[in-house]
């Protein structure tokens, strides 16, 4: 139940803009350096470490994305060196 409802959480969080949320990110700071026993405060800690856990993974998401073009890019760069490599003949 639980997990259910923090998938659901996420599910919502991630399809927030990051360019937004990223502007919001300096107020959530301010508010969670300047401590007050409220639940305010506490909302104020979660949203902050959530707006920098979905820049965290999009940095994540595409540093993969970038490491697999990257691999791509290698293995095409070897198919075509060993394609040309077969059709050069030695001739003695």
């Amino acid at each position: 139940m639980i997990e259910r409802a923090l998938e659901k959480i996420a599910e919502q969080i991630i399809a927030l803009d990051e360019a937004s949320l990223s502007q919001l990110r300096r107020k959530y700071l301010e508010r969670l350096f300047h401590f007050e026993p409220t639940k305010e405060w506490e909302k104020a800690v979660i949203i902050y470490f959530i707006i920098n856990g979905v820049i965290a993974k999009n940095n994540l998401f595409n540093r993969h994305i970038l490491e697999r073009q990257k691999g791509e890019k290698k293995q095409t760069e070897q198919r075509v060196t060993k394609e040309k490599k077969r059709r050069l003949k030695l001739i003695k």
